[in-house]
């Protein structure tokens, strides 16, 4: 593991610059529900490295299928991202350390627990996770949905780790995929791939050195109250270990909703480092880190209850089309209308901020526009008043920002007409109900 100190001045340096611009359980038997759409069926995917489209680039991933796959058990899923100036072997290989420090360590308590894990390693653009306009975060969806697809994934048990960058980019998928991953693991991370949401709950998991000289402590406290405050625990300060112990300590939240845990692991010894070694300052595939990962990710194991699930959503009519509004994946994409399907696409929440969410995706006044004629698009949540509206008592839905109102453009009923904004002038095309599918 020598390799991580010979990164620490290219780690500095990318974070800079990134700132500047912008007992172990098995899977277990599960629910029908929570089995994917690759289960009971031929495997399309084998470990090794793959390749896949995503916002018009080829990316590529290391899988680790589990040796005698049976395609009939529901697999838990492990992504693990590398740091900055690492590489998907790196995590898959365990660099020096070889197999004994795969994916963090993971690997090999999985294996020791009874092969229970798919693991995946991504690789980053430029061997870092800019996530640019969120194309990393669409990359995990199409990798999600590929290895779901080719395999038999329990899609209740995803899970991701990942050291420095690697922990940014997992801070990322917590604030945007919520509820998509069960529980996230992030090493000596900081803000450096942006955080989409961040507003709902998640069990996390933080670890980090006091004498982290790359990406201070603060910056790990600060990832950590991010899910103190969404997952509802009770605000602390909890101990940290003195400088010069050598030691590590542990600290699970109290207060926090059921099935979103938040533990805060603090060391000191090793500097900027993911395998601290208690009494020295020195790291490798013996560090206690691994185990406490490992404990944390397994404490969800399947035959446990699952959290509450989120409130059900509503679908947005049009009173002059009987057509829903709907909506792509991806950032930017203009809302339409859309004969009516129980799908998610079209499945919004009107929260407490006014704010109508699908997924974690938002209605979006494109631009922050104010004109009559701005395009009504997805994006990432973001809070921004341009993304919240008001569902008003005459049927007309609201923009927060310009007070205009959503607008089928030019009276259209048609699938597909766009949606825009206009003057509020209680035309039919103005009309929308909130109905349950």
């Amino acid at each position: 593991m020598s390799k991580f100190k010979s990164l620490l001045g290219i780690v500095a340096l990318a974070a800079g610059l990134i700132l500047t611009t912008g007992g172990a359980a098995q899977a277990g038997d599960v629910h029908a529900n929570a089995a994917s759409a690759g289960c009971g069926k031929a495997p399309t995917l084998a470990s090794g490295t793959h390749t896949i489209q995503s916002s018009g680039q080829n990316r590529s991933y290391i899988l680790r299928v589990p040796a005698n796959y049976d395609n009939n058990h529901p697999y838990r899923l492990v992504f693990g991202f590398h740091w900055v100036g690492g590489t998907a072997n790196d995590v898959d290989s365990g660099g020096t350390d070889g197999y004994n420090w795969s994916y963090y360590g993971l690997r090999r308590l999985a294996d020791n627990a009874g092969n229970g894990t798919i693991f995946v390693a991504p690789q980053g653009i430029n061997n870092g996770w800019g996530n640019s306009g969120g194309q990393d975060v669409t990359f995990v969806d199409d990798m999600v949905r590929q290895l779901e697809g080719g395999l038999c994934v329990d899609t209740t048990q995803l899970f991701s780790s990942g050291f420095s960058y690697g922990g940014a980019m997992t801070y990322a998928l917590a604030c945007a995929r919520a509820t998509v991953f069960r529980a996230v693991a992030v090493y000596s991370g900081a803000n450096l791939s942006g955080c989409s949401g961040g507003n709902q709950p998640i069990a996390y998991m933080g670890l980090h050195g006091l004498r982290d000289n790359v990406l201070p402590i603060s910056n790990g406290r600060a990832l950590r109250d991010t899910f103190v405050r969404a997952n509802g625990c009770t605000p602390q300060n909890p101990p940290e270990p003195a400088q010069g112990s050598l030691t590590h300590i542990v600290t699970a939240y109290s207060g926090c909703k059921a099935g979103y845990p938040v533990v805060w692991a603090a060391f000191d010894g090793a500097g900027h480092d993911p395998g601290p070694i208690d009494g020295c300052t020195c790291d490798g595939w013996h560090t206690w880190t691994s185990g406490e990962v490992w404990k944390f990710f397994t404490q969800f194991d399947s035959n446990q209850p699952p959290p509450p699930p989120p409130p059900a959503g509503k679908q947005v009519v049009g009173s002059q089309s009987n057509r829903c509004v709907d909506v792509a994946s991806t950032n930017g994409t203009q809302a339409q209308l859309a004969d009516c399907a129980n799908q998610s696409s079209q499945l919004w929440t009107v929260t407490s901020g006014q704010l109508m969410a699908y997924g974690n995706k938002c209605l979006d006044a494109s631009g922050r526009g104010t004109a009559n004629g701005t395009q009504v698009i997805i994006w990432d949540c973001n809070g921004q008043t341009n993304q919240q509206w008001t569902v008003n008592a005459n049927g007309t839905i609201s923009g927060v920002q310009s007070g205009l109102c959503l607008d089928a453009a030019g009276q259209g009923t048609a699938a597909g007409t766009k949606l825009q904004l206009w003057s509020c002038n209680g035309q039919a095309n103005q009309q929308w109900s909130l109905r349950t599918p």
